[in-house]
């Protein structure tokens, strides 16, 4: 059996060259996911301004809940919140009498001077031995208007001890730099301020954001048993000091784990159709074993076999290529803001490996599969039923398909009913790859009906227009074969794109229609500047608007703080019912969304926790319907402000904008909030499609390589290679046709529900986009069959013909 399936592996390399490379893509694609997938479980950030602090004490940034289950099983849970938790200043004398030597208190508050990093701090001076810091000239900041800036800092903006310097924050001043540091932070810079000019620009009278010290990690805890306090040492330190990490590292983990799952179905869809297209190109050497008395089970021991092979070799040289794939997402993703700098890939053997066997296993199973009919051939009618096959779909197959077809049914109205992004988004990917296995399944049925159909304008074009009917209509099971790749690329490229589309768009029509506002100033706009904008002339109000992300039991929910005064007079949210009129600080505004979501009404109270940790419950007074341009919820600005790393934000401006104030007629401050993952979604999906379009090509290059003898034949009885090349061309437009009819249907099927859940309305497909979708598919099918074909028609006809085959 092995000398047999060598053998075969020898003499038929181009036909399994197919399977290799899509195994190779799938081994790839899944490392790449994988090593993500482990960044995200055991990835850790090391401490830059905490590197000197050998105890780091925080506040707790999560959010806890707890459930009793049956059997009186405790099963805890908990979620990251968004913003900095703060503590009291005198959680720090609890530290000190647990033993703790070099107790150091810190605020940490944005502040910014000109061009530098992008993540820019303010601190007071005497959380400077934290790093530590140290002079390399001047002196410590003592004076209100003095600042200490650290080396990169001076370098970029060209500042000395002396130099007067405009600082941003939350109050912006002009500030004299009293000295420079001789160390920079590598990934953020630092402004430090006298002690008590830090915790005024801090806005958190009597808090602190960390505490560092030298002591015993066991003592501190138990001392700060009670408190909302969580102590920190080694690498623990960098989560402490790097929140963003923390939320990357959650986020990889789904992303990782989302993209490699559609990875490995799509692999398992692609890697089927790959080894069936190969089986049945080598039908009558399989009818010729059957016939000489080589049993079902010789058959698919021999196919499998050989797929194992292929498998073996292809899956580690594709998870070998995995890993300079991963980090090619990494560069990517930081590129996007989505992966902070310092959270770097941990490369372990069990990517790599679980990439590998997933190749194997994935080739032996399709392998054996796609066999399962060829090799129960009756040994009397092998050579004839190999000749001729018609296009019927077993009992298994019909059954199988059908049963797939109503589970992407059932996933489409799932989808219709979710209204939050975090759900639907792996069901909508997940739902059109069902909608195309379906196809796959269905596909010679779906093939033929085809036929049917283009065979009557086919055949109004003589010689080559009738020749690709006839072709179409005999070779229905290699059309369906070929029409399930570039239906599962159209299919979800359209989805990934037009997703986003729909969100935007719904998005931006809601922040337009909802902006009442002739101007918006912003961001980072700080509060007295909005009260200096309210007395100008002409000004008839300013709404202040800041937002943030609050969790009502462990669910996220997107939050802005207005300005209750004027409100009506610069936006329109669409109250359905109460009066947000009456907003205040112990009361809130839910959308129709959030509403249903949370099953409140005005007048219900809703527990939530805001983004520092703090628990509030404030009155629902009212619903709006604008929730996806302005947010879920909505609270009076000063109450949310209190509550976030940054309280500048964004102005809207009815009347006349004074002058000096940058302004645009923008829509609305939100306006982008539901793109803010696009490109991330794009670069992460786009791996997939680009392994489609592999499968795709190499698809569509195997079955026109082995129709040589078919060509060949042609022109022997008289077709030019002209006619041939307008044949192969007028097959290749019906196979574009039909996976588009198919891709378009079900991403229109998928998008439909998704904007039904997420929007309430339809989806929004850009014309030109969806015919680019189109085109991309259809220059893919017109390069893999050309190509293939004028390699196919080099050779002398009768050599082809007299070839052994």
């Amino acid at each position: 059996m092995l000398r047999i399936v060598l053998s075969t592996l020898r003499h038929r390399k181009a036909g399994f060259a197919g399977a290799f490379v899509a195994l190779l893509c799938a081994a790839a694609l899944v490392c790449a996911c994988g090593v993500l997938l482990d960044t995200g479980l055991r990835g850790s950030v090391a401490p830059e301004r905490y590197a000197g602090a050998p105890v780091v004490v925080t506040g707790d940034q999560f959010v806890h809940q707890t459930k009793v289950k049956k059997k009186g099983k405790v099963k805890h849970k908990a979620k990251a919140i968004a913003e900095r938790a703060w503590l009291p200043v005198s959680v720090a004398d609890r530290v000190r009498a647990a033993g703790a030597r070099d107790v150091v208190t810190e605020v940490a508050f944005p502040a910014e001077i000109g061009s530098g990093a992008d993540e820019s701090w303010g601190h007071g001076w005497e959380s400077a031995g934290l790093t530590p810091f140290t002079l390399r000239e001047g002196r410590a900041p003592g004076a209100r208007d003095e600042i200490v800036v650290d080396a990169a800092t001076a370098r970029a903006n060209g500042l000395h001890a002396g130099s007067r310097v405009r600082v941003a924050s939350a109050e912006p001043g002009v500030y004299r730099v009293s000295g420079v540091t001789r160390q920079a932070l590598e990934d953020q810079a630092a402004i430090f301020f006298s002690t008590a000019e830090a915790r005024r620009l801090a806005g958190h009278p009597g808090m602190v954001t960390a505490i560092g010290a030298t002591g015993s990690k066991t003592a501190i805890t138990g001392a700060l048993r009670g408190t909302r306090a969580t102590v920190h040492t080694g690498m623990d330190r960098g989560k402490a000091e790097f929140l963003g990490a923390e939320k990357s590292r959650i986020k990889l983990i789904s992303m990782g784990g989302a993209l490699g799952g559609t990875a490995l179905l799509v692999a398992i869809l692609v890697v089927s159709g790959t080894f069936a297209l190969s089986v049945q190109q080598r039908e009558r050497e399989i009818a010729l074993l059957r016939a000489v008395a080589a049993t079902p089970r010789q058959v698919r021991r021999m196919i499998g076999r050989e797929a194992l092979l292929v498998g073996l070799v292809a899956g580690p040289l594709g998870a070998a290529a995995g890993l300079p794939l991963a980090f090619w997402l990494r560069d990517r993703f930081r590129g996007l803001g989505a992966l902070p700098p310092n959270l770097d890939l941990v490369v372990s053997p069990f990517p790599p490996a679980a990439a590998a066997v997933a190749a194997v296993v994935a080739a032996v199973a399709a392998a054996r599969l796609a066999a399962r009919r060829t090799a129960r051939i009756r040994p009397v009618e092998a050579l004839g039923d190999a000749a001729l096959r018609p296009a019927r779909l077993g009992a298994v197959r019909a059954a199988a398909g059908l049963l797939v077809l109503a589970g992407a049914v059932v996933l489409t109205v799932v989808l219709a009913g979710l209204h939050t992004e975090a759900a639907s988004s792996p069901v909508t990917m997940l739902a059109a790859i069902v909608w195309t296995v379906a196809v796959a399944l269905l596909g010679p049925v779906i093939a033929r009906a085809a036929v049917a159909v283009l065979g009557v304008p086919l055949r109004a074009f003589p010689v080559g227009g009738r020749l690709a009917a006839a072709n179409l209509g005999a070779g229905a099971r290699r059309l369906a074969s070929v029409i399930t790749p570039l239906t599962l690329m159209m299919g979800l490229t359209a989805t990934i794109l037009f997703v986003q589309t729909t969100m935007g768009h719904a998005s931006a029509r809601q922040a337009t229609e909802g902006t009442v506002a002739a101007h918006i100033a912003g961001p980072k706009v700080p509060h007295g500047t909005a009260e200096e904008i309210r007395r100008a002339p002409g000004v008839t109000a300013v709404t202040e608007v800041v937002h943030s992300t609050v969790r009502v039991g462990l669910e996220n929910y997107g939050i802005q703080g207005v300005t209750p005064s004027g409100l009506d007079k610069t936006m329109d949210l669409d109250v359905r019912k109460g009066d947000i009129r009456n907003l205040d600080a112990s009361s809130i505004a839910v959308s129709t969304t959030a509403a249903s979501r949370l099953h409140v009404a005005p007048g219900d109270t809703l527990r939530l926790t805001l983004g520092d940790g703090t628990p509030m419950a404030p009155k629902v007074i009212a619903v709006y319907g604008r929730g996806l341009g302005f947010g879920d919820l909505t609270v009076a600005h000063d109450l949310l402000a209190a509550h976030v790393d940054d309280p500048r934000g964004t102005l809207l401006i009815a009347g006349t904008a004074p002058k000096g104030v940058p302004t645009t007629d923008a829509a609305s401050p939100a306006e982008d909030k539901a793109s803010t993952n696009a490109e991330v979604n794009y670069v992460a999906m786009g791996l997939i499609i680009a392994f489609t379009a592999i499968a795709v090509v190499n698809t569509l290059a195997m079955s026109t390589a082995d129709r040589a003898r078919e060509l060949a034949l042609l022109r022997l009885v008289g077709t030019t290679r002209r006619q041939i090349a307008r044949m192969l061309g007028w097959e290749t437009l019906a196979v574009v046709l039909i996976a588009g009819v198919l891709g378009t249907a079900i991403a229109l099927a998928v998008l439909t529900a998704f904007g039904q859940g997420m929007t309430g309305g339809a989806p929004y497909v850009p014309p030109l986009a969806h015919l680019g979708v189109l085109a991309w598919g259809a220059l893919l099918a017109a390069a893999a069959t050309a190509l293939p074909a004028r390699l196919a028609m080099a050779a002398r006809p009768a050599d082809v013909i007299g070839a052994r085959e």
